[in-house]
């Protein structure tokens, strides 16, 4: 399973708005600005999230983004899954190697317990200058 941009922005846009969680919106031109992406993309991929009642929208002059549920309450699988689809390391075939096609079932829960597991709140708390944040096992 490969994560493409749409869910890496994606996940972006919601640590984004987790840290900025104090109930003001947040344009998507700020969080375009503050990670150097394209506001257009950015626009693309929050739609899908609003749908999925992960993000709601405030209009106005000082309108913008903000989470829908607390950040402990959204996790990074509930992201993934809205802009990726399902998450499946590989699609397993009927007539394959039972051996390998119990291997893929392992892996993809293996995956799925980690995004299923990280919520927002904990990336959000994650601070790239120390050296010592979550480690992640799969």
């Amino acid at each position: 399973m490969k994560i493409s941009t749409k869910g890496r922005y994606g996940l972006t846009i919601m640590i984004s708005l987790a840290r900025k969680h104090n109930h003001v919106p947040v344009s998507l031109k700020t969080i375009a600005n503050e990670n150097d992406l394209s506001e257009n993309y950015l626009e693309q991929l929050i739609a899908p999230l609003r749908n999925a009642g992960l993000v709601r929208s405030v209009r106005g002059a000082h309108g913008g983004y903000l989470l829908a549920k607390e950040p402990h309450e959204i996790s990074a699988g509930d992201v993934i899954r809205v802009l990726e689809g399902p998450i499946r390391p590989v699609e397993a075939l009927e007539d394959e190697d039972p051996a390998k096609k119990e291997l893929w079932i392992r892996i993809g829960q293996a995956i799925k317990e980690v995004l299923d597991t990280t919520t927002l709140e904990d990336l959000a708390k994650y601070d790239q200058n120390t050296q010592d944040g979550f480690m992640f096992y799969i």
